[in-house]
């Protein structure tokens, strides 16, 4: 069975992949194209003797397009919006196409055309989205398989660091795309159902609306919700739920620290910051505060936020950050959200030897009979290493796992998919379990 694989983006999430394809490979005849724009990391990755390395342009559509057709499967790992490019030239000449990313609009207009060349075009088969499709429709359908009626479904997932490293105030640090982080929850109001009413909550507001979650053996997390709920209620065939909600988790007090990122604008990344490379970290904050010929930085800050004198917490955490002090930004014409992501990443760094972690739960409430019942599932894994992650493990996986069921042909489903389906979860949950990424379930009485 020899078949090759083209890998388009070679960045953080893509070791446990390589590592995976690289073995299957050896056993079932298949070559892997690590490509990126980046030649010194392609080649970085490339380092078992079924991978190569190839520098790659995606701006070249003609290269591109040489690559694509050259290989029988395509897995991108490029941002989400240069997605389609690639799919429609696979859509072209006729190859299978994996992502992590979510399902876009532009992608389903493709489903018609993708289902009649017989292909697969698989999205949101990652961590989240990916495993968390993967969990819950398994429990859903087993739940709904017993003669349940599910009435109510949350489910958070969170990029975080291992507890014995959370030794700083925000118990946070980068384990993944550090600009995803900082423009988390843009795009949109959130949508949700809560107890059969459509709740809408703009980006302004939504670090002020969290619910605190506790985990066995991990303690408290505060969730805030996540994208567009709403569409999963038609994935998941939950038509008469009255509760669908999808949030991110963080550790209790983050959310209100970095509210005030948002409330003060340094979110943004829509214009750019004039002299920005001149200007200090102080300088920064004080560009979103009013004129006062005696008050400083800190005290207009205070004010502005309405920050009481009490909240020492949320204070520390700015604090820490070094917003205040005059270090110099360095950066040429950056927006705030650019700035901002620079000086978190000086103060978040996970260290070489530190450990992520990713935390999912799922809560569900469902009836048989009238009797209310509810069920908790977690998972939680946890890195080696700062290359070795959880966050690329729990999202690469996914991947070639479905990579090699595609390449097999075990898939009998054909268009823009995203995994919900069991030939999807069945084996790619018992896969996924000899790697240490299995559910925690708990009846609550």
């Amino acid at each position: 069975m020899d078949k090759s694989i083209l890998l388009i983006g070679a960045g953080l999430s893509t070791t446990h992949l390589i590592e995976y394809l690289a073995s299957q490979g050896k056993m079932y005849g298949w070559s892997i194209t690590i490509a990126d724009c980046n030649e010194l990391l392609a080649k970085s990755k490339s380092v078992f003797s079924n991978t190569s390395s190839l520098k790659l342009d995606i701006n070249e559509i003609e290269q591109l397009t040489d690559s694509i057709k050259n290989h029988d499967l395509v897995i991108s790992m490029l941002p989400p919006s240069l997605h389609l490019n690639v799919a429609k030239i696979c859509l072209e000449y006729k190859k299978n196409l994996l992502t992590a990313s979510y399902l876009t609009d532009e992608m389903k207009a493709l489903d018609r055309e993708i289902k009649n060349a017989g292909l697969i075009f698989l999205n949101e088969i990652g961590l989240d989205p990916g495993i968390d499709h993967l969990t819950a429709m398994n429990i859903i359908d087993r739940l709904k398989s017993e003669g349940n009626y599910i009435r109510e479904f949350e489910s958070f997932t969170g990029g975080l660091v291992a507890p014995e490293y959370e030794n700083n105030p925000w118990q946070y640090k980068f384990t993944w795309n550090p600009k995803n982080v900082v423009l988390a929850g843009q795009g949109g109001a959130v949508k949700f159902l809560q107890e059969g009413q459509y709740k809408y909550i703009p980006y302004h507001k939504i670090f002020r609306r969290t619910e605190i979650i506790e985990i066995d053996n991990y303690g408290k997390f505060e969730g805030y919700a996540n994208r567009d709920s709403l569409k999963y209620i038609e994935t998941y065939g939950l038509h008469d739920i009255k509760t669908m909600f999808r949030g991110t988790l963080r550790r209790p007090g983050f959310c209100k620290a970095w509210d005030a990122f948002v409330s003060l604008g340094a979110t943004d990344d829509s214009y750019i910051i004039e002299n920005s490379e001149n200007m200090t970290y102080r300088e920064f904050i004080n560009t979103f505060l009013a004129y006062h010929p005696t008050d400083s930085v800190e005290i207009k800050l205070k004010y502005y936020l309405h920050i009481d004198q009490d909240e020492q917490e949320l204070w520390e955490k700015l604090e820490w950050l070094d917003i205040f002090k005059p270090i110099k930004i360095g950066l040429k014409s950056a927006s705030p959200a650019q700035i901002l992501q620079s000086i978190l990443e000086r103060k978040w760094a996970i260290g070489k030897d530190e450990k992520d972690m990713i935390v999912m739960w799922h809560k569900f409430v469902y009836y048989k009979n009238e009797q209310r019942n509810e069920l908790h599932s977690s998972v939680v894994v946890k890195g080696e290493n700062r290359q070795h992650t959880s966050m690329s493990k729990t999202v690469g996986l996914p991947l070639g796992i479905a990579a090699k069921l595609i390449l097999q042909n075990k898939i009998a489903s054909k268009g823009a998919l995203i995994p919900v389906l069991p030939e999807f979860y069945i084996p790619i949950l018992a896969e996924l379990k000899n790697y240490g990424i299995e559910c925690n379930e708990k009846i609550i009485t």
